[in-house]
């Protein structure tokens, strides 16, 4: 379909190619992709570069990706199934149902090895773990002691070889870095998430993920472990060198992916970028895909709200990966535009996004009926604003 009859630019549009040409002249991406979808239909794809150096391997349209933390959204939307049915209210204790979440200690000072901390005000809820206002911490983030903490006791849902029950309740026997519900923290709560999935189901979550919201969605290559018969699509994951230049940080034919046991709900999928457009799709259609319904209209109205008093600068999070937070709010699963004027980048209030570690993001913007995925593969996402510059690049090309 011309993108003229979806009002866009094809003009406009052809300015993305060049952008992602320079990227790979550059060296600072092996390879890349970005879809732009508007009124349902596919309006714009490219890609450039190689999903692999060493193979020689061209980054299509069918490259499989890890997507990191773009594996949230579609783990909130997993919880916020069971609470359609009835299973719990968002201002739940999550300790009813993980019993070692119970009477939780705050972090006030002290070192990792000599934590002083005082009693958690009140018990985390599924909302504090929907917007990251738990307390909870990553142990990658390498900021604070309780980072440090995690990283010595094994929290850790990327890495571990433990199960799921297992990791969540060595994250519980670790203080809190802040009271619940008092500061936006990047964390481990949507892995938290993923094994409520499980206690509340009675099935494993990965289970419950692809019969329940995968399969359904039509997002067939979408997996937390690849198979022999996916690994030629599987791209090569890579780190900003000291020359700034692409250098290999994980080759597929060796990667965790290929063997992982442990299903993170934070950030364990693989897939390719046709895949996670259909979940753009079925947000902006309110719950429903090609006739599949999983969700409500009301339910992915609130979702996608603003459930912060304000925005993240105001909770604590003035900036996060390469962009400012101000006038950046978040939802259940999602970060929400406020203000595109505040935050300083085209956009549109209520249009809801994220993105993963390995430099790929998305945005849907309700509004204009649009969604916008990039798939890349370079760690970490803060290497280049591309996120930014990508904004720009399809916005200027609306119309209508």
């Amino acid at each position: 379909m011309q993108p003229e009859s979806l009002g866009l630019s094809s003009t406009r549009l052809a300015k993305i190619g060049p952008w992602m040409e320079k990227l790979v002249a550059d060296r600072k991406f092996a390879g890349l992709s970005v879809a732009v979808m508007r009124h349902g239909e596919l309006a714009y794809f490219n890609a450039a570069g190689q999903a692999e150096l060493a193979r020689g391997a061209p980054f299509t349209r069918d490259t499989l990706v890890r997507i990191y933390s773009m594996t949230k959204p579609l783990t909130s939307t997993a919880i916020m199934m069971l609470y359609e049915d009835g299973h719990f209210q968002l201002d739940d204790s999550v300790a009813k149902f993980l019993p070692s979440f119970a009477s939780m200690r705050v972090f006030v000072g002290g070192s990792r090895a000599k934590p002083e901390t005082v009693p958690a005000a009140r018990d985390i809820t599924f909302r504090d773990l929907l917007t990251h206002t738990s307390g909870l911490s990553y142990g990658f983030m390498d900021a604070t002691p309780i980072d440090a903490i995690y990283r010595e006791t094994g929290v850790d849902f990327q890495l571990s070889d433990l199960s799921l029950a297992e990791v969540a309740d060595k994250a519980a026997a670790v203080p809190l870095l802040a009271q619940p519900g008092t500061a936006w923290n990047y964390s481990i709560a949507t892995d938290i998430i993923g094994r409520l999935v499980e206690v509340i189901s009675g099935q494993p979550f990965d289970r419950f993920l692809i019969e329940r919201v995968l399969k359904p969605l039509g997002m067939a290559d979408t997996v937390f472990q690849v198979s022999p018969d996916m690994l030629p699509r599987f791209a090569a994951c890579y780190g900003r060198g000291p020359d700034g230049a692409a250098v290999l940080v994980d080759d597929p034919t060796t990667s965790r992916y290929l063997t992982r046991r442990l299903p993170s709900g934070g950030g364990g999928l693989v897939g390719p970028i046709d895949d996670y457009l259909k979940f753009c799709r079925f947000i902006l259609n309110k719950g429903d895909l090609n006739g599949v319904r999983l969700l409500g209209r009301k339910t992915v109205e609130l979702m996608t709200s603003n459930h912060l008093p304000g925005d993240l600068a105001a909770m604590g999070q003035a900036r996060f990966s390469e962009s400012s937070y101000v006038g950046i709010g978040f939802g259940l699963g999602f970060s929400v535009m406020l203000d595109p004027a505040a935050a300083q980048i085209l956009g549109t209030p209520a249009e809801v996004a994220w993105g993963g570690a390995a430099s790929t993001a998305f945005w849907i913007d309700p509004k204009e009926d649009m969604a916008v995925v990039l798939f890349s593969q370079l760690l970490p996402s803060s290497a280049w604003p591309v996120r930014r510059e990508l904004r720009v690049l399809t916005y200027q090309a609306v119309i209508d």
